[in-house]
């Protein structure tokens, strides 16, 4: 009988999307791209530049809601797979690559106990920075069309990861994914998102994270220290 070797850390598929209009979307003409499949071939992964401004990192994938989406610092969103297949499980209908709106299916990735800060080479040039986790909104809620889905998503805490780009490079599936850099310290992407959502009293130690952290999760911190000094 021989034992099972751990599953290698893959990039399954590269997913991206084009605009639509959609009736669940408040951006501008109610167009969303949220609706990502995967592509083929080499796709290029850059800095899309500041938030408000800056899009997405994936070449050919829209995002249409500046003002929430996209930017340096939520240039590429990672679900992994066997995530997937827990909510394929939970919901009772097959999701495929992309169907939470990520542009990176990893297998054999722990994407939502991922550290901040920790750095994923994929591919032979691509390194990105693990910032944060992935808030559900309304347009995600209208994408999947599932009862109360926000507070469903918010409650398993597994929200996968935000990355922003360290070095651009092209990559493609079946590219492997190394961690390169670990931080010093225990905030993972899953404690990010508690603090960010129902667990409001573990803000403060998310700053341990430095300047890895996603400047909006860290100013929500330091303004939760600042109004309550005595629990900090």
């Amino acid at each position: 009988m021989t034992s099972m070797e751990p599953t290698r850390p893959t990039l399954l598929t590269v997913n991206a999307g084009r605009p639509a209009a959609v009736p669940y979307s408040d951006a501008p003409g109610g167009l969303t791209g949220m609706d990502k499949r995967p592509v083929d071939g080499p796709v290029h992964i850059s800095d899309p530049g500041p938030k408000g401004t800056g899009g997405s990192g994936v070449a050919g994938d829209a995002v249409c809601d500046l003002r929430h989406h996209g930017g340096s610092d939520q240039a590429v969103y990672a679900f992994a797979r066997e995530e997937l297949d827990v909510w394929e499980r939970e919901l009772g209908r097959p999701l495929t690559n992309g169907a939470f709106g990520e542009n990176l299916t990893t297998r054999g990735v722990e994407v939502s106990r991922a550290l901040i800060g920790e750095r994923w080479r994929i591919g032979p040039d691509l390194v990105l920075e693990v910032t944060s986790g992935r808030i559900p909104c309304r347009t995600f809620a209208g994408h999947l069309d599932e009862p109360r889905w926000v507070k469903r998503f918010t409650r398993a805490a597994a929200p996968g990861a935000y990355l922003r780009v360290i070095a651009p490079g092209a990559v493609r599936a079946g590219d492997p994914v190394e961690i390169v850099h670990r931080p010093d310290h225990d905030v993972t992407v899953e404690r990010e998102f508690l603090a960010s959502t129902t667990r409001r009293e573990l803000l403060p130690g998310l700053l341990a994270a430095g300047e890895a952290l996603h400047p909006e999760a860290a100013r929500a911190a330091r303004e939760y220290v600042a109004a309550n000094p005595a629990g900090a």
